[in-house]
Formats: C-alpha cells, sequence, structure tokens
C-alpha cells in the first residue's frame, strides 16, 4: 500500500527540508534511492522507493548499502545536483508528486518525485522543465532526456479527505521491544512498516524468497552431486573393465553366436561371470569397449574428483550466502544479496560466447565449437590478439587479449596452451603440437566451414596436459553469459 496525499504531506511537514543541503546520494537498488541532508545540527536520509506496492518517501536511519556497481542515474545525479541548496520541497495540490526546488551554483532544477504505485518516477529537470535524466525512462509518457515534464491537472477527487494512517501497532510492537520508551515520528513509523510490512523491501517478503530461491538452488546442485558420486562408483570400477576386456579376448573361444552374454569362469578367482555383450561384434571388437571404458575412466578419475570437490564448495557457498540473508536485519541490503542469485538470465548481458580466463591481469577467451570460434574472430578479438590452435586435430579457438606494451608471459601462455589441447580432440592423447599466431596473420577460407582459417607468420608450441594448472584455470573460469 503506498502513502496517500495526506501522509506525503505529514512527512514532508516533518523532514523540514528546506534550506537543507543534498551532501551525498546513494542508489543501492534500481527502484530505491537516498539522499544525504544537511541543515544545521539536522542532518538526514531522505528515502524515496519507487517499488509498486511500496512507493514512499521517509526518513531514514537504516544504514544505506552501496550497490555493488554505481548505478547510472546515481552517477548524473551526483554530477549535477551534490552539494545543492534545497529551496523548497512541496507535494503539488494533492497530486502525490513532490517537487525539489534545486539551486547549483549559477543552476536551479526540479526534482520531481511521482509516487504512484504503478507508474512512480524520480525525475531530474531543468528550471523549465526540460528533462535531464529520469530513473526510469518511459518514451511512451515522453519521460526521456530533453521531453518535457508535465504535471497533472488536479482530479475532481483532489478534495477528497484521504485517512492518515495512525500505525498504533508499529509504536506498541517499539514499546515491547525497547527499554527505553519514546514517540515514534511518522517518518520513523512508515520506515518500520514498509520495512517489515511491505510487500516489496520486507524482511519477511524477502526471507519467503530467500527460502524459494535456497530451497530451488542447493536442491538441483545436490542432485548434480549425487550424479557425479554415482558416476564417480563407475570409474572407480575401472580395472574391472579391463579384466571384463581381458575375460572375453580368452574365452572368444566360446563366444555366442546371438547371445547378449558372455558365461565363462574368471581366470583368477574361478568363480562363474557373466559378461554382456554385443552380439553383433566380434570379440575383439566387444573387448575394446570394456578397454575404452576402463581408459576413460582412468583418465577422468581425477577431473571427476575435482568436479566433485568443486560441488561440495558451491554448496557451502550457497549455505553461507543464505544464512548471511536471514541474519541480515537491514532489508536492503537483503533484497541486494538475493539479487545477485535471482537475476533472470536473459537480462544479464552477454559480452561473448565461449569460457574466459582471467588471469593475473590476461584475459583469455575460448570458442568451444565452430561456431564460437567464428563468432569470436569475427567479432570480440582484434588483430593484435594472440591466437592458439592445435595442430592436426579439430578443437577450440584460444585467444589472449593483447595489453598494449606488454609481451605475454611463458606461464600465461602455458595457460592458454593446456586450455587449447583441452577443449580439442587431442585431450584424450594428453598431449599435442600447437601453433599461435596473432590474429592479423589469419585469413577466412572463402566458403570454407565456419571458423576455418590459414594461418601465417605461426609459431610451433608443443603441450603435455598439466591437470594441477587446468584446476586452477577451472576455479577462476567464467561462462561468458555471466561476465
Amino acid at each position: 500500500m503506498s502513502l496517500n496525499c495526506n501522509e506525503i504531506d505529514l512527512i514532508l511537514k516533518e523532514l523540514d527540508l528546506d534550506g537543507s543541503f543534498i551532501q551525498d546520494i546513494i542508489q543501492p537498488g534500481f527502484d530505491t534511492i537516498c539522499f544525504y541532508t544537511y541543515k544545521v545540527q539536522n542532518a538526514k536520509t531522505v528515502l524515496i522507493c519507487t517499488s509498486q506496492n511500496a512507493v514512499r518517501i521517509n526518513e531514514t536511519r537504516r544504514k544505506i548499502v552501496k550497490n555493488e556497481k554505481p548505478l547510472r542515474f546515481m552517477e548524473f545525479l551526483k554530477s549535477k545536483i551534490k552539494g545543492a541548496r534545497i529551496n523548497c520541497v512541496n507535494q503539488i495540490g494533492k497530486s502525490r508528486i513532490i517537487k525539489f526546488s534545486l539551486s547549483h551554483c549559477d543552476s536551479e532544477y526540479f526534482l520531481y518525485a511521482r509516487l504512484w504505485s504503478n507508474a512512480s518516477n524520480v525525475i531530474l529537470c531543468d528550471k523549465n522543465n526540460v528533462i535531464l535524466d529520469s530513473m526510469f525512462r518511459r518514451p511512451q509518457k515522453n519521460e526521456v532526456t530533453g521531453g518535457i515534464f508535465v504535471i497533472p491537472e488536479q482530479s475532481e477527487n483532489s478534495e477528497k479527505v484521504w485517512p492518515v494512517r495512525d500505525f498504533s501497532m508499529i509504536q506498541k510492537e517499539y514499546d515491547e521491544s525497547n527499554s527505553f520508551k519514546k514517540i515514534l515520528s511518522f517518518n520513523e513509523k512508515v520506515d518500520i512498516w514498509y520495512s517489515e510490512h511491505s510487500s516489496s523491501l520486507s524482511r519477511v517478503s524477502l526471507l519467503l524468497q530467500a527460502e524459494k530461491w535456497y530451497t530451488s538452488v542447493k536442491s538441483r546442485m545436490e542432485k548434480a552431486l549425487f550424479r557425479l558420486e554415482e558416476k564417480l562408483k563407475d570409474f572407480k570400477n575401472a580395472d574391472k573393465y579391463r579384466h571384463q576386456g581381458d575375460l572375453i579376448l580368452s574365452y572368444s573361444n566360446l563366444f555366442p553366436v546371438s547371445s547378449k552374454f558372455l558365461n565363462c569362469e574368471d581366470y583368477e578367482n574361478g568363480k562363474s561371470v557373466q559378461i554382456l555383450i554385443d552380439p553383433e561384434k566380434n570379440p575383439y571388437e566387444n573387448a575394446q569397449v570394456y578397454y575404452e571404458k576402463y581408459k576413460k575412466a582412468k583418465s577422468g578419475l581425477d577431473e571427476l574428483l575435482h568436479d566433485i570437490e568443486l560441488s561440495k564448495k558451491q554448496i557451502q557457498k550457497i549455505d553461507s550466502l543464505y544464512s548471511e540473508i536471514i541474519n541480515e536485519e537491514n532489508p536492503i541490503k537483503m533484497e541486494q544479496l538475493l539479487r545477485k542469485d535471482l537475476k533472470p538470465k536473459q537480462q544479464i548481458k552477454k559480452n561473448h560466447p565461449g569460457l574466459s580466463y582471467d588471469v593475473n591481469g590476461w584475459y583469455i577467451i575460448v570458442g568451444r565449437d565452430a561456431n564460437e570460434n567464428d563468432e569470436l574472430l569475427r567479432h570480440h578479438v582484434k588483430g593484435s590478439d594472440l591466437w592458439l590452435h592445435t595442430r592436426d586435430y579439430p578443437g577450440g579457438y584460444v585467444f589472449i587479449k593483447n595489453r598494449p606494451g606488454k609481451t605475454v608471459p611463458l606461464d600465461i601462455l602455458l595457460d592458454a596452451g593446456n586450455l587449447a589441447v583441452y577443449y580439442s580432440k587431442a585431450r584424450s592423447s594428453g598431449k599435442a603440437d600447437l601453433y599461435y599466431t596473432h590474429v592479423k596473420h589469419l585469413r577466412r577460407i572463402k566458403d570454407g566451414p565456419k571458423g576455418l582459417v590459414s594461418v601465417t607468420q605461426e609459431k610451433n608450441l608443443f603441450i603435455t596436459l598439466d591437470k594441477d594448472r587446468l584446476k586452477k584455470l577451472d576455479a577462476i573460469r567464467h561462462d561468458a553469459d555471466g561476465l
């Protein structure tokens, strides 16, 4: 429930901002902004929230937590009105639009806060009501830079008496929980009520969101961990696969014509065993299937153990974050913590396809297939960037972004080389020859397959996969969608 016009008048009367100065501006979220104001022996933090069903203006004494990255509107306001004098503040009629008259150096500004549940906004205008910028840019309402802010005409119900809520329950709860008794101002009651009972920026609401998020994310992670641990059981039976292959070759003379099982005696313990086979394949081909399973299990065991350890750490991280959220008293901070993991993937900016690694100031990008290789080569690398690729094996392109005046260190080159081998068909052999050159020496093959290039002025590099190096890189790997 948003504030009504009479409640806004009472709040502005208590705030008494005329003659104050704006010392600082903080925007903790996309729909909330706070002004630190000062008048002789009277410092106040004024919060304006535009979130639906929690639209309001009031003084707050809660700590305002800065957003991780400075937001556009906050930075613009700082450049224009930080240090400005608030000449006067008033509500325009009964419209729930608050007008701040500001002066800064030789400039005059009007800051409008429209506190409507379905169309709230904060807009900065010059003295002619030309919009300089707004919290939410809405072209359909002409609320964009250069537009004119039009104050709506008063409705027929402008003389209607709107009751001011007394929030008596808030006063009662405060008296019961504090030994020091005092009469709360209307601003204090509003701040407490919206922080604890409103549907947005409310601890109760945010705790429910956090529980839903935590249950969903942890369940998904635990299922992934279970699958990895089940796979580990098979990997630990690697020697069993090799032995079954040996048995198939040893008893090739008993190989059945149409059966799916080979029944034989285990020469190691004398027990009868039954081995699953493909009747359409000969004994040698069936044995090779088990040898391949053995090889895959042995080579992938270390990587699987690393993945399991990484999954456990991610679950611990989620547990820690959830604990931090439920123990946080400040709803604004809670909302920021939740926002990190609740942001829809479609809203996350995609800088480039593939994977990326930031290693000691060097940026490495890996394409994993022909489409990503081609996209990276066309739109995301420059001539001075370094390119690596395996010889005689298809695989991903690896790029090391250039740093002006810097030569790529050997350690970074080895990191990129290991990634080039790992994301290629040479991974199974564990080693491969590479060639590398600058992107400017690559030429796309006309009418050739995606990503196919001819190379000149290349240099050679031989890489044997270093599992410890790959583990370190995996720990700092970023999916490009999340950058």
